[in-house]
């Protein structure tokens, strides 16, 4: 009974750390990639990006190859241009768009968008896939579209292009987890495997790009910037941090149950809004305030929501409501494994 209680509180213990430290990592990369493009005036997001894929490559080589720290998920060599080129190209407009929108608007703004990705994932599920969803997650989803409106209406430093950008942020994290449920069938990925087949692919697409567009504009700020060097420390800094998010994702999952996670992670989102104005003093009005709290009890009630339904066993009655169709209502994405990258 003793060792039963001893064993309870380190896994509660091990669940706490593990959530502590994806916050601070998180975090970090966050106001890293923020501080990055106002304070050092490096205003180009897609050349930050490229970084963020080289050092996830590199590290994902290192943890999979060297430290053997994970089992390598072997993946055919045609799957991965059919299957894990798409997910790379879609993995890699997400982080640049995310990336863009955090040059153009508050980390807080940013934050509360991101959480409109449920809803994005239901509506194309709907719209394209034609997927039937019960008429409780509709309803969940009220809130989060709520909270969303009243931010928007009420952000102080809003701009359009930033907004836009985070939008579609949105719009690629849910095509990427929609797209993973057809074309990662029959592979069991983990987070720091994903890194190692899609980084590699991401810093291919985007590599030429970032060196036509921004290559000339990065020359200019060497020169200009007084001390570059140690700029570009910062820089490839926040690089080897989002690899190590990418990891300690991976630790958390397998430390904590779905609703902890679902939890976790939108008071996530309220800490990277609290420690950003802590830093930037961006001005937040109250009811932006109350609209971007809106958005996070939203986004948490549909978590719920979803966990419940999909604890419900195959002959549970089902809403009269509900479409009798032969395709069963299947979770939108796993349940721990919602676009958290």
């Amino acid at each position: 009974m003793e060792e039963g209680s001893l064993w309870h509180q380190w896994s509660m213990f091990r669940s706490l750390l593990s959530i502590l430290q994806w916050w601070g990592f998180n975090v970090t990369v966050i106001i890293m990639n923020k501080w990055i493009f106002q304070k050092l005036d490096f205003k180009f997001p897609l050349s930050v990006s490229c970084v963020h894929f080289i050092c996830s490559s590199i590290g994902a080589y290192i943890v999979i190859k060297v430290l053997k720290l994970k089992p390598l998920i072997v993946v055919d060599p045609e799957d991965r241009w059919r299957r894990i080129f798409p997910m790379s190209f879609v993995f890699c407009i997400n982080i640049v768009l995310g990336n863009i929108s955090l040059r153009y608007i508050p980390v807080s703004f940013m934050q509360t968008i991101k959480s409109f990705t449920p809803a994005t994932t239901v509506v194309l599920q709907w719209l394209v896939w034609r997927k039937y969803f019960e008429w409780r997650i509709w309803a969940s989803l009220m809130p989060i579209v709520g909270g969303i409106l009243l931010t928007s209406i009420t952000e102080l430093s809003f701009n359009v292009f930033g907004f836009c950008a985070a939008l579609f942020g949105c719009l690629a994290t849910s095509t990427k987890t929609i797209l993973a449920e057809s074309l990662l069938h029959g592979y069991k990925f983990d987070s720091i495997n994903t890194v190692y087949y899609m980084a590699p692919f991401a810093t291919m697409i985007l590599g030429l790009p970032a060196f036509l567009l921004e290559g000339n504009g990065i020359l200019d700020w060497f020169e200009a910037h007084p001390s570059p060097w140690s700029a570009l420390i910062i820089i490839f800094s926040s690089g080897v941090l989002a690899f190590c998010l990418n990891f300690s994702i991976f630790y958390v999952i397998h430390s904590t149950t779905a609703v902890t996670f679902n939890v976790a992670g939108n008071l996530k989102v309220a800490v990277a809004v609290f420690v950003s104005w802590m830093i930037f003093r961006n001005p937040i009005s109250p009811m932006n305030a109350v609209g971007c709290g809106i958005t996070l009890v939203g986004c948490t009630f549909y978590g719920y929501v979803r966990h419940m339904l999909s604890q419900q066993q195959p002959g549970t009655p089902r809403t009269p409501r509900t479409p009798r169709n032969k395709m069963e209502l299947i979770p939108l994405v796993n349940d721990k494994l919602e676009g958290k990258v």
